[in-house]
């Protein structure tokens, strides 16, 4: 496992491949995607319902649920706490490809 506390990368193209090394674990990965999922979810009703409120309450769903899968079963450190704009982005770009099959849930 990479120690993000060293690593620093430069584009989001270099930082993708590490990010999936930190998603190795098939609940990590499903944990990410029900965050992410419940997350968008709750910003949608925001932004429909005016109820601005659950903006935070979204994010805190999406982290929550994540480091959940990280500490409690990939044994790692999210590399939000490093890398946070880039970790975001992996967050979508993995949900979407969880999504459309690119990446398995298992395996």
């Amino acid at each position: 496992m990479a120690d993000v506390s060293v690593q620093k990368f430069t584009s989001f193209a270099e930082f993708f491949p590490f990010y999936l090394g930190e998603h190795r674990n098939q609940t990590c990965r499903v944990l990410h995607f029900i965050g992410t999922s419940i997350g968008l979810a709750l910003l949608i009703t925001a932004l429909v319902s005016a109820r601005y409120w659950l903006i935070p309450v979204a994010l805190l769903q999406g982290y929550v649920w994540a480091w959940v899968g990280h500490f409690g079963f990939e044994k790692n450190k999210p590399a939000s706490f490093k890398q946070p704009l880039f970790s975001f982005m992996g967050d979508w770009v993995m949900w979407f490809q969880l999504l459309t099959g690119k990446i398995k849930f298992s395996g």
